[in-house]
């Protein structure tokens, strides 16, 4: 893999950032983004504790999805404040995926602003929590609907590797599905590294970033952007979603949302096996043809 560290600023005008990165769909770390907002320093276990300590949550282990598994399945449930303090005794695979806090603590929307000057188009009615222990992975993929995304890191470091929409052949995409084939955990470590790149060889041609996230990091992920996440220590984030300001961004993510995303749960249920092959021959002929393109 080819990869460059992701621009950091401390502010940025709207201007520059539509211009530099908006526009060119690049990733940027904001820096003081969120130092400004009363949840900097409000947010925290404990005060979440407080407040949702009793809501029952889904949890995800570190284990990749197969031929059977529908996408953004739960493995197991446990109530928010006793799964906090479970991560806080130590290291945890298990994290929280994609947890609407707001539903249940709407006052904490206070907590901070929607930063319009940069783009247009939030759904305001889904911000959304991720949770971790330290040693969690989010397995690479990109988000299903394609909304411009702003994840701001509030405890703990993350580790983040992030590819263009584009580089999906060479990432061993599954089709009809917004996940990878390639197992990318610890892939800065080489002794711990799961890629297996002689099993998928055009890993090798694709071109992305990678950076850390710490205490009030904001980073812009353009849409489709693929990312895989290593929580390196306990912590939680926060997620605002934007959608694409063209009309065909809105239907693509609409039609992953309402089409492909139903077919693929179908076929796993009703024909997994033959589906999973399939898939995969399918993914590794796209792989090829990337490889023949530049004479490997």
């Amino acid at each position: 893999m080819k990869l460059q560290s992701v621009d950091r600023v401390e502010s940025i005008s709207s201007g520059a950032f539509m211009d530099r990165y908006y526009s060119p769909m690049k990733p940027l770390v904001i820096t003081n983004l969120a130092q400004q907002w009363p949840a900097f320093h409000k947010w925290n276990w404990d005060y979440f504790k407080s407040i949702i300590g009793e809501v029952n949550v889904g949890l995800y282990n570190n284990v990749k999805s197969d031929a059977y598994t529908p996408i953004n399945t739960a493995d197991d449930y446990m109530k928010f404040g006793d799964y906090i303090d479970m991560i806080r005794k130590g290291p945890s695979q298990w994290r929280i995926f994609l947890f609407n806090i707001f539903e249940h603590a709407p006052g904490i929307t206070k907590d901070f602003t929607w930063p319009e000057h940069l783009m247009k188009g939030f759904v305001k009615k889904y911000p959304m929590l991720f949770v971790g222990g330290k040693g969690s992975i989010t397995h690479m993929h990109f988000d299903i609907d394609l909304s411009h995304i702003l994840h701001t890191q509030f405890v703990g470091k993350k580790r983040v590797l992030l590819f263009p929409f584009g580089e999906q052949h060479k990432l061993y995409r599954k089709p009809w599905e917004v996940l990878s084939f390639v197992n990318f955990s610890h892939y800065f470590d080489n002794g711990n590294s799961k890629l297996e790149p002689e099993k998928y060889p055009a890993l090798r041609l694709a071109k992305g970033y990678e950076v850390i996230l710490d205490h009030g990091d904001t980073l812009f992920m353009p849409a489709g952007y693929w990312h895989h996440m290593e929580y390196l220590d306990n912590g939680f984030a926060m997620s605002l979603r934007a959608l694409q300001s063209s009309l065909g961004g809105k239907l693509k993510g609409a039609w992953n949302l309402f089409g492909m995303r139903h077919i693929d749960t179908l076929m796993k249920k009703t024909a997994p096996d033959w589906w999973f092959n399939m898939k995969k021959e399918k993914t590794f002929k796209a792989a090829e043809k990337e490889l023949e393109i530049i004479g490997q």
